[in-house]
C-alpha cells in the first residue's frame, strides 16, 4: 500500500553553516566594532546579543538573510523575548522548530480527513503517515497540505510504493 510521511526537519549542517557566516559578518560590518554583537547556539537555540535595541534587530536580519541565502526556510524560527542581560546589553533567544507538534499534527489529520480523498492519516511521533490505495489520492493530500498548512515548512519523504 503506497504511503508517505510528512515531516518538518532543519539541514543542522546548513543552520550551523549559516550561523558561522551571520558571525563572520557581524565581526566584519563597520557598523558592529566595538560592539558584543554575537549568535550564539545550543542544539536548537539560538542567543543573540547585542548591546541596544537597534543591534539586536541588526543581528537579526543578518541571521535571516544568511538563512534564507543558504535554504533554509526562517518559518523554523520561534523568536523569544528580548532581555537586559548586563548593563544595557541585549539578548534575545529563539527556538528553531524541529518536526510537527501534536496540535499542528491534528490539524493536519483533519484537514486531510474532511478533505474526503480516501487516504488514512496517523500521526507517529513527530511525523504524520498518510497512506492510500492510489498514489494520485497521495499527490492530491501533498498539494492539500502544501496550500493549507504554512505555519511550518513542510517535506514528504520515506515514499513508498
Amino acid at each position: 500500500m503506497p504511503s508517505f510521511d510528512v515531516v518538518s526537519e532543519v539541514n543542522k549542517v546548513e543552520l550551523a553553516n549559516s550561523l558561522d557566516q551571520a558571525n563572520k559578518e557581524i565581526t566584519n560590518r563597520f557598523d558592529f566594532k566595538g560592539s558584543d554583537a554575537r549568535i550564539e547556539s545550543k542544539e536548537l537555540e539560538l542567543t543573540l546579543y547585542a548591546d541596544d535595541d537597534f543591534k539586536l534587530s541588526q543581528v537579526h536580519d543578518v541571521l535571516i538573510a544568511k538563512m534564507a541565502k543558504r535554504g533554509i526556510d526562517v518559518r523554523v524560527l520561534e523568536e523569544g523575548k528580548k532581555e537586559k542581560v548586563s548593563g544595557n546589553k541585549l539578548k534575545e533567544i529563539i527556538k528553531v522548530k524541529n518536526g510537527i507538534g501534536q496540535d499542528l499534527g491534528k490539524k493536519m489529520v483533519k484537514l486531510i480527513k474532511d478533505s474526503k480523498i480516501k487516504v488514512q492519516a496517523s500521526i507517529q511521533g513527530e511525523t504524520v503517515r498518510v497512506t492510500g490505495a492510489k498514489r494520485d489520492d497521495l499527490q492530491a493530500v501533498m498539494q492539500l497540505l502544501k496550500k493549507d498548512i504554512s505555519e511550518l515548512p513542510l517535506q514528504f519523504n520515506n515514499f513508498r510504493d
